[in-house]
């Protein structure tokens, strides 16, 4: 999350003259986060999310988000909701933007994931997966490998000044990936984006998963090792085997990976840590200015990709069988 776009007072009361939320008490940007401008909104009626999608979303994707979101709640996963104006709509506009307001969840990120942490999350995203079956939208994936070498042409020119070797790593990266990708796996809707920050938690239960704006239909083992990715590192960047077994374990008890997922899970890790490196990249060189946004540093992923890279069997990753 981010704030990217400003709102006035009047601009704010003349979007929410649609809404039966009653009278605003206040509105705080929240700086976490790189892609939408997103705010805390409180009213006499409650607390909700308001959310501002920048240009890097695709107005056209906003149903497939919005819906998605009903879709998944209506199959028991605890996820936000959008508020739907006197209209019907979820959807208006906002400060020459299109802006949707979403329920409130209550609960806070884990800072320092645990191993139970992870087994929660493993299970979370299995039944993510099996919840999204059936959704009659679809949406491509807009950072599938064959956006990465797009993404690298960005930035890549100027990659060396964030550490020397850079640009040759990634060329050399990318090409081994592009002929190593798995091309037919079990695949459907996926979050694409839990990150710790996406996962919320009361005391030690799970209590929703938010933030669905790169929701789309890919491989189901790539969003698993997306986590692995954000869940299993700790703070120097040592993979955890402990947190690893306990994300995947809990996964396969409640959807079974087949062997070819299994097999194919060191490349997807490889695969996840790239696209969110080369991501970060991009923001890291190209922060709008005067956003009150916080750039995440791209070498993390730099180092998770050196890791993967030295993975021998998946006995690494902590699986037993």
């Amino acid at each position: 999350m981010a704030v990217y776009t400003d709102v006035s007072d009047d601009d704010l009361a003349a979007f929410l003259a649609d809404y039966d939320l009653g009278e605003v008490q206040s509105l705080r940007g929240i700086a976490e986060g790189v892609e939408n401008s997103n705010f805390l909104l409180h009213t006499t009626k409650g607390y909700y999310f308001l959310t501002l999608y920048e240009k890097r979303v695709d107005e056209r994707d906003l149903p497939f988000f919005l819906g998605l979101l009903e879709h998944l709640a209506a199959r028991g996963l605890n996820c936000p909701q959008p508020i739907r104006n006197r209209q019907g709509a979820a959807l208006g506009r906002l400060s020459g933007r299109a802006a949707a307001i979403v329920t409130f969840l209550e609960g806070m990120w884990p800072r320092k994931p645990t191993p139970a942490h992870c087994a929660r999350v493993g299970e979370a995203l299995a039944q993510l997966h099996e919840a999204g079956a059936g959704f009659a939208l679809t949406r491509a994936n807009a950072l599938a490998i064959d956006a990465w070498p797009r993404l690298f042409s960005t930035a890549g020119a100027r990659a060396d000044a964030l550490q020397p070797g850079l640009c040759a790593f990634i060329e050399e990266e990318l090409a081994f990936l592009n002929a190593a990708w798995p091309r037919d796996l079990p695949s459907g809707v996926i979050h694409a984006d839990l990150f710790p920050d996406n996962v919320l938690f009361l005391g030690p239960r799970l209590s929703g998963l938010i933030d669905f704006y790169f929701a789309c239909d890919d491989f189901y083992a790539y969003d698993l090792a997306i986590c692995l990715n954000a869940w299993c590192f700790e703070y120097d960047h040592a993979f955890n085997i402990t947190k690893g077994a306990a994300l995947i374990d809990n996964y396969r008890r409640r959807r079974a990976l087949s062997r070819r997922e299994m097999e194919a899970l060191p490349v997807l890790a490889r695969g996840a840590a790239m696209r969110f490196m080369l991501t970060r990249l991009v923001d890291w060189l190209n922060r709008p200015e005067g956003a009150l946004v916080k750039p995440k540093d791209p070498l993390e992923y730099f180092r998770k990709l050196r890791f993967h890279q030295r993975v021998e069997s998946l006995a690494d990753y902590g699986v037993t069988s």
